[in-house]
């Protein structure tokens, strides 16, 4: 039997010292959590992703009155961006809440399938939180090993 300890680095900040890429790319997350619809949860989420293109790409959660047809706004901007520019990477995501599991298993193979790593802004009043990978979030993700 092996003993393994798992740590997680990330860097904690506030958004008034955040670079301006990132700035621009919470803000524009923030915008779109706007735009969301959720009229059951109440709960407005957005992204904004950027491509190695430099393009933004932003979405919000969608909600459905059958419950499991609703998605989450880091799928909705993801799935846009395979959907368009399927040879593009996505670089960074910023995100106006958490991410749920679901979105943390699709964050990770899209970070897989790029082969490089995709920087995760989380964001909760003035607080950031900044991953360099979304290994980082979620470090045992479903796949075979």
């Amino acid at each position: 039997m092996n003993r393994s300890i798992l740590t997680i680095d990330y860097t904690e900040t506030t958004k008034d010292l955040l670079d301006p890429l990132d700035a621009e790319l919470l803000d524009k997350a923030a915008r779109a959590a706007d735009g969301a619809y959720a009229p059951y949860s109440r709960f407005l989420v957005g992204a904004a992703l950027r491509l190695e293109n430099g393009q933004v790409i932003c979405g919000n959660n969608q909600e459905n009155a059958s419950f499991p047809a609703g998605i989450c706004a880091e799928r909705t901007a993801v799935f846009y961006a395979h959907a368009n520019f399927p040879e593009t990477q996505i670089r960074a995501i910023a995100i106006t809440a958490s991410p749920c599991g679901i979105c943390r298993q699709v964050l990770l193979e899209s970070e897989k399938r790029a082969g490089v790593p995709i920087r995760v802004l989380l964001a909760a009043g003035d607080k950031v939180r900044i991953f360099q990978s979304v290994k980082d979030l979620l470090p045992f993700g479903f796949d075979s090993f």
